[in-house]
């Protein structure tokens, strides 16, 4: 009989903690969001990138990573639900899905207007992952040869992505002096970005290659060069390198079956 008795009790116990454990578990499924969900109210939105605010006047800077995230009706205004993932750098997220709440007010209404602006630091990012999306980009660079020794100077423009969203022409002009050897290069290159950061991290890794044209003149007397002094040699260029977000960046370069051209190249530079 006392068996028995516990036996009772304990049943009830356990089926009083089972009922506990049970309404515990589903509530929160019926009434929270999503992990790495929010809803808010778009205060701007580019070609790569997207400021949401919060509810608790929170600001929050989203990439397009993805190209399968749809962009279409979203505009300053609109109330949406974002799903996202961390990108490993503070204060911005990647949209992984966007779901339309509400579409953007009227004018008149001056829902976006009445916003408080984002913190600056978050629009100088903003910026600066546009700057880097933009199609067509122009810059400079500067840099050294070795083997002959030369101190090169030139220009430079992005143009893409074309075929893929890695991949982008680059096509460049160096103008190279020293001591014995001048150097004239028009370079038909193409640079693949490496897959191992986020595509607007605060740096990518990147390889490339393509044919220079190269006009090379060595000799002790520069007095008198001209042009048809230089001679012409076609090589191809291999290079690899590292872009950061701001516009700087570095890279290495080697020319193959071509005389009279740097064996090695160091260059640095700048995209605006």
């Amino acid at each position: 009989m006392r068996h028995l008795r516990a036996f009772f009790l304990y049943s009830l116990i356990a089926a009083t903690l089972a009922t506990n454990t049970l309404g515990q578990t589903e509530s929160p499924s019926e009434h929270n969001e999503p992990a790495g969900s929010m809803v808010g109210t778009i205060v701007s939105v580019g070609r790569e990138t997207m400021v949401l605010r919060t509810e608790d006047n929170q600001y929050h800077l989203f990439i397009f990573e993805s190209p399968t995230v749809p962009r279409k009706g979203l505009k300053a205004g609109a109330r949406v639900r974002v799903s996202s993932s961390p990108t490993g750098e503070a204060g911005v997220q990647s949209a992984t899905r966007v779901t339309m709440e509400e579409a953007a007010a009227t004018p008149s209404s001056g829902t976006a207007q009445d916003m408080a602006p984002p913190p600056k630091e978050l629009r100088s990012v903003e910026r600066e992952i546009e700057r880097q999306a933009r199609r067509f980009q122009m810059g400079v660079r500067m840099g050294a040869g070795l083997d002959p020794e030369l101190f090169l100077i030139g220009v430079h423009a992005g143009i893409g992505p074309i075929f893929t969203r890695d991949f982008y022409l680059r096509p460049n002009v160096e103008f190279a002096f020293g001591e014995l050897t001048d150097m004239y290069s028009l370079n038909l290159e193409g640079a693949y970005r490496l897959p191992i950061t986020l595509r607007h991290g605060r740096w990518s890794a990147y390889v490339g290659g393509g044919p220079g044209l190269n006009f090379v003149h060595q000799g002790l007397d520069k007095s008198d060069t001209s042009f048809s002094d230089f001679n012409y040699d076609t090589g191809l260029n291999v290079f690899s390198g590292i872009r950061f977000r701001r516009g700087t960046f570095g890279e290495v370069k080697t020319s193959l079956w071509a005389r009279g051209v740097p064996t090695l190249r160091f260059i640095f530079g700048y995209t605006f």
